[in-house]
């Protein structure tokens, strides 16, 4: 339905004026000038071909048209403002997270349900992109990016990587290390892994789902800290997502390295074990990143307070 209506200004300057009975007072609330009120209030007038104001000497009283259009215009606004703020409102419950996807699959979405059951009223959107992995590039592309983040959605980001991202504000998560895992098939198979110099017959999977090769496990650091040697460290098949490394190994395909917070469930469910103890540092940590024009806001103080104390939480609590 077309409506043909004079401009909306007019409606609020007339509700404003005639709520006050006075153009001085409603042009104070405005922040315009008194003539600039009357002009407004005349070009209603015109539009509507009626008075709305009796202008006395002293005073200042609505027309018999005037009273009666009154309410209806100020309901008219109320439902007006309404709408304007409800829209505002879910706006600003509604959260955005990006994430690298191996650490959305096995670590971020498990837990989900927790900030969910805490935050009922939050719309929170998560997605996955290996583009949450540092690369050599990241912190200049970063940093062209930021330029513009004032007038985005509550849209934050986990990422694995240094940590250094300009204009950003940054919260560490997790500075996981990388374990061994594989399938308990092979712990007792035809080559049993009883000792890390067992690895000698096993294939070795390697995970590359880091874009700087310097910066992904290295096979050659993890075996020199288990004391194995006589390996060719660079032999196996690979994959470019850590769960599909993660996968083969799952199936008996061979060994990994793997982050331990991503195979915890796997580990707890039997399809993975660790068999052994040693752990090595990952170059890289997962960082809570965030625009720091948003930072402030409620929905995103309250995700990262509950990034905090799941980090602290052991797994299935």
């Amino acid at each position: 339905m077309a409506y043909r209506l004079p401009p909306f200004s007019t409606f609020r300057t007339f509700e404003a004026a005639a709520r006050h009975l006075s153009f001085k007072k409603a042009a104070e609330e405005l922040h315009v000038t008194p003539a600039a009120v009357s002009q407004q209030i005349k070009s209603l007038e015109s539009f509507l071909g009626i008075s709305l104001f009796e202008r006395l000497p002293k005073a200042l009283q609505l027309t018999e048209e005037g009273l009666a259009m009154y309410p209806k215009v100020r309901d008219g606004m109320d439902c007006f403002a309404a709408a304007v703020e409800s829209t505002r409102l879910s706006a600003a419950a509604a959260l955005n997270v990006t994430a690298p996807p191996a650490f959305a699959t096995r670590w971020l979405v498990p837990r989900l349900t927790r900030f969910s059951q805490a935050h009922a009223e939050v719309a929170i959107r998560i997605s996955s992109t290996p583009e949450n992995i540092d690369g050599p590039q990241t912190a200049l592309e970063m940093t062209m990016q930021s330029s513009d983040s004032r007038h985005e959605a509550s849209e934050v980001a986990i990422r694995f990587g240094t940590g250094t991202y300009p204009g950003y504000q940054v919260e560490k998560i997790l500075a996981p290390d990388y374990v061994l895992v594989c399938s308990p098939r092979l712990i007792d198979g035809d080559a049993p892994l009883r000792t890390p110099q067992d690895l000698v017959n096993h294939i070795l999977i390697h995970d590359e789902s880091i874009p700087a090769a310097e910066q992904r496990p290295s096979w050659h650091e993890w075996l020199k800290l288990a004391g194995v040697s006589g390996m060719d460290t660079e032999r196996g098949p690979r994959f470019s997502n850590a769960i599909l490394a993660q996968e083969a190994a799952a199936e008996g395909q061979g060994v990994a390295l793997a982050l331990r917070p991503q195979v915890e469930a796997e580990v707890a469910a039997g399809r993975l074990v660790i068999p052994f103890v040693t752990t090595m540092p990952s170059a890289y940590a997962y960082y809570l990143v965030i625009p720091k024009a948003i930072a402030e806001r409620a929905v995103v103080r309250a995700f990262k307070d509950w990034l905090q104390t799941e980090v602290g939480a052991p797994y299935g609590s």
